[in-house]
């Protein structure tokens, strides 16, 4: 009883300190707008953005670095600016640009789930505001807001499924003319 009672309060608390707040609301409508996670409701994406804080990164500022192990623990979403995706692919030692994202776009979503090393750079290409939310964040939903919370990791989820069909289907290709290519330089340097 005490718990929902301290569970209900923090949740009014919550909502209080997002009421009004123009970031907050944009960064509700964001989470609900196709490009991020559809599957939340207007309600469900106010209180995650309860559980976010904002965050601003400076234009230049590399704040994802590929193959880092330690600052896995949170998630953004971009609401003003964009930012460079990057990696480095064997054999270059350039990276190479994977992607743009700008408003509405999460960032970062596989390391707070998995805190694995990141896959990937991302650079702010312009001033950036982001609503940003940790592991730490996360698991307090997970405690006060377990539906909601649910609903979030399965949009999450399906987001990481679908750029792994995606990426399945560029590996199917690249393979392909892999394929091409090998049969061109047989057909041109018999053996």
């Amino acid at each position: 009883m005490l718990g929902r009672l301290l569970a209900s309060r923090e949740r009014s608390q919550r909502r209080r300190a997002i009421a009004g707040s123009t970031s907050a609301e944009l960064a509700a409508e964001m989470l609900c707008a196709p490009t991020a996670l559809l599957q939340l409701g207007p309600e469900e994406a106010r209180t995650v953005v309860g559980y976010m804080q904002p965050h601003r990164i400076a234009e230049g500022t590399t704040f994802i670095h590929e193959g880092d192990t330690e600052n896995t623990d949170f998630m953004l979403l971009v609401l003003h600016g964009e930012v460079t995706v990057e990696t480095i692919v064997v054999s270059r030692t350039a990276p190479i640009t994977v992607t743009v994202l700008g408003p509405g776009s999460l960032i970062g979503e596989m390391g707070l789930l998995d805190g694995a090393p990141r896959s990937a750079s991302c650079t702010a290409m312009t001033p950036l505001r982001c609503a940003m939310l940790t592991r730490v964040g996360l698991n307090r939903l997970l405690d006060n807001e377990p539906r909601t919370a649910a609903k979030l990791m399965m949009a999450i989820s399906k987001r990481i499924a679908e750029r792994m069909r995606d990426n399945q289907e560029k590996l199917k290709l690249y393979a392909q003319l892999t394929q091409a290519m090998n049969e061109e330089i047989n057909e041109l340097m018999p053996l």
